[in-house]
């Protein structure tokens, strides 16, 4: 085997070793170890309950409402302008790390396609190995899609595709000695190298969420500003309804950008059917036959 390629091989082989070290930062994300229900009970709690103490507290200071409406003003309009940029900043970022999601599951199955349609060229037996490996990779890639970001699920699916990459990249290096010459191997050497960059991209933009520090100001933030407008308008006796509709709003917002921030766990979730019909079309017959 070339030295380029002992080379190439020895850097997967590295690759593929780190992506089968579980991820300690998912696991210590802030809200990411509860469930959907749980994030939206206390996202609730937090900011309904905080609006709802203000207004039973602003019932208790009417008696002194000239001496605290102008500070109360000030503070809790100021508030208001400082979370509404920070909610503004949060559905960003989440955002954001979605569409990165999205786009890496497209990516990763555009490079598994092509690889896959480059094997085809390859001489036999190497040919129908590589192919029924590929299957069995893009099968790993799938139930990484469909696995919460580092679970023993998630965990076991990189696992796997890293084993897969190894052997698939030894195949690769046994056509490429057998037939240094020509170009159908060093074709397929360069879509597997994509390929297997691609899962590196795919599971870093699985842990790739909020940090729970934004999170965590985001809600104690949101609560203050509200629990602040709920006590302002009670001291004033006017507007009580329309602070609870907009806490039951704000909380609305939050949980958006909670769900955004959890690709497999909440409603809004990153598609997989761009993997689902590359595997799909490997159930047809092979569109190129094999070389003489």
């Amino acid at each position: 085997m070339p030295a380029a390629l002992r080379a190439l091989g020895g850097a997967e082989d590295h690759r593929a070793s780190i992506l089968d070290r579980p991820d300690p930062g998912g696991r210590a994300a802030v809200f990411f170890s509860l469930t959907s229900l749980e994030l939206w009970l206390l996202t609730f709690a937090l900011v309904l309950g905080t609006t709802l103490l203000g207004v039973a507290l602003g019932r208790r200071l009417r008696a002194h409402a000239e001496a605290l409406r102008e500070p109360f003003s000030v503070v809790q309009a100021a508030l208001l302008g400082l979370v509404a940029l920070i909610l503004a900043f949060g559905m960003t970022m989440a955002v954001g790390r979605y569409d990165a999601r999205r786009a890496a599951v497209v990516a990763e199955a555009n490079a598994i396609g092509t690889t896959y349609l480059r094997a085809q060229t390859l001489g036999e037996p190497l040919r129908s190995r590589s192919l029924e490996q590929l299957k069995r990779y893009t099968d790993t890639t799938i139930r990484l899609s469909d696995a919460v970001p580092g679970t023993d699920a998630a965990d076991a699916a990189v696992a796997a595709g890293g084993r897969l990459q190894r052997s698939l990249w030894a195949l690769a290096g046994d056509a490429l000695a057998a037939s240094p010459r020509d170009s159908a191997p060093r074709l397929y050497v360069d879509s597997l190298n994509e390929t297997i960059d691609m899962q590196t991209v795919h599971v870093s933009a699985l842990n790739n969420r909020v940090p729970g520090a934004v999170l965590v100001i985001e809600i104690g933030g949101a609560a203050v500003a509200l629990g602040l407008l709920a006590l302002y308008l009670s001291i004033l006796t006017r507007g009580v309804v329309i602070v609870v509709l907009a806490a039951a709003f704000v909380s609305i917002l939050l949980l958006i950008t909670f769900d955004l921030d959890r690709p497999v766990r909440g409603l809004v979730r990153v598609p997989d059917k761009p993997l689902v019909d590359v595997r799909a079309s490997m159930e047809l017959p092979p569109a190129a036959r094999a070389p003489d």
